[in-house]
């Protein structure tokens, strides 16, 4: 089995896609991508945008290849967008791509913008998805829907994903580490490698219970499995940062970002957004003509890499 994150936090954008290819099948999952639209009062800096370009490419080459892609839930960061901003992956830009790809996904406990997101998906792809909870086929199996963060936010849901062929990879998208009957599904099937979303500690909603919960959480997969990576939420800020840090000394396993585990650089674009202003000014205007298509990222790729001792994706524009 190969696992290929593509696209997180620690990556430079906002999502958990990743790539797994085992010895009959290639599964994508949670093909999306995103920027945080306004942050510290700021539209993303046009190094995030020219990260996003890149990575959309990779997510868009890999549905091409997939022979199954999965869709934990129906949020612009976790799926190709009929309406994307400038900054998420159009539906437009897939459509009639690989058109025999099964497409499994969470179609139990929909938000009603998840409803409405899931019959648009459908229809522009002309493809019927395949309700994924609690089944599964050869390699695959899926969890029944699951909460979003927190266990009283019962509006949205989740669905975690396990492969098993050599060893046994789970992807646990946006659980945020904050339920416990979450992290007992993931531990009972007995995970090699955990790819699962921390808490977001940017959020001032998280109590400090919550988040020692979180924390014993992580604690806990860890014990059970090699390699546990952390990522998504948790890294948009330094706060998010700084707890991983402290959660990987405290754990005997390993505990990784997603950059960690591809070997690549980390690139917390997102929490270091403002710094990213001040280290390469960016002119009033730049992203309505970005938009408009009349102005491109290159400069700013090019100033990326001496920051990030060269930015290890593919150079393709």
């Amino acid at each position: 089995m190969k696992i290929e994150i593509l696209g997180t936090e620690s990556l430079g954008v906002r999502g958990l896609c990743c790539f797994v290819k085992t010895k009959d099948q290639k599964i994508l999952i949670d093909p999306g991508i995103a920027l945080g639209f306004m942050r510290y009062k700021l539209l993303p800096h046009p190094l995030q945008v020219a990260v996003d370009e890149k990575i959309q490419k990779k997510i868009i080459k890999a549905w091409s290849e997939a022979t199954d892609i999965v869709i934990s839930h129906f949020h612009g960061d976790h799926i190709p967008l009929v309406n994307a901003n400038p900054y998420q992956l159009n539906i437009e830009k897939i459509a009639g791509l690989n058109p025999k790809v099964k497409i499994w996904a969470k179609l139990s406990h929909l938000s009603p913008t998840e409803k409405k997101r899931a019959e648009s998906f459908s229809l522009v792809l002309n493809k019927k998805l395949i309700p994924a909870a609690e089944k599964g086929q050869k390699v695959l199996r899926f969890s029944k829907a699951v909460p979003h963060g927190r266990p009283e936010n019962n509006l949205e849901t989740v669905m975690m994903t396990k492969i098993e062929e050599d060893c046994v990879f789970v992807h646990a998208s946006d659980i945020q580490l904050l339920n416990n009957e979450s992290v007992s599904q993931i531990v009972s099937w007995k995970p090699d490698i955990v790819l699962a979303s921390g808490p977001p500690l940017y959020l001032s909603i998280l109590s400090k219970d919550q988040i020692n919960n979180a924390w014993h959480n992580a604690l806990r997969i860890s014990e059970s499995v090699d390699t546990l990576i952390i990522d998504h939420h948790l890294l948009r800020d330094d706060t998010g940062i700084q707890w991983l840090r402290e959660l990987s000394l405290k754990s005997n396993k390993m505990i990784l970002c997603g950059a960690d585990f591809m070997k690549k650089p980390r690139m917390f674009l997102e929490a270091r957004r403002k710094d990213l202003y001040q280290q390469m000014p960016v002119p009033e205007g730049w992203h309505e003509a970005y938009g408009q298509g009349k102005v491109n990222t290159d400069y700013y790729w090019n100033l990326g890499k001496k920051y990030y001792n060269g930015i290890e994706l593919d150079d393709e524009k």
